[in-house]
């Protein structure tokens, strides 16, 4: 798998997004919906109303990457709609391209104690 450095945050649009959307097009959702910079070094992640596919767009120094990934049996265990757009981790997107659910309660918390003892 191709390694994108958006380990500071992925952004989820909730709810549904229209998949015939370019590039241009998610971009101006992320600018004008989101209020976030699309240049950061965040993925930015849409699904369709069927939850069956997914398109994300990423900044890489002179370019914008647009991934589409659909799957040919099942569904993402998508956020509904509330939020506009909701922040996971890195750790959760994986979660959710497995087909779990990003709130996982079951998994260990990150420990963000630095010393030992």
């Amino acid at each position: 798998m191709m390694s994108f450095g958006y380990e500071e945050a992925v952004y989820l649009a909730t709810g549904s997004t229209d998949m015939r959307c370019s590039i241009d097009g998610l971009v101006a959702i992320i600018t004008l919906q989101f209020k976030l910079d699309p240049f950061s070094p965040c993925l930015f992640v849409f699904c369709n109303r069927r939850k069956d596919r997914i398109k994300a767009v990423y900044w890489d120094h002179n370019g914008f990457w647009l991934l589409y990934r659909r799957l040919e049996q099942g569904v993402f265990q998508w956020p509904d709609e509330g939020e506009v757009v909701t922040r996971i981790s890195s750790r959760e997107f994986r979660w959710l391209l497995d087909g779990l659910s990003p709130v996982q309660r079951q998994a260990h918390k990150p420990v963000l104690a630095r010393v030992v003892i």
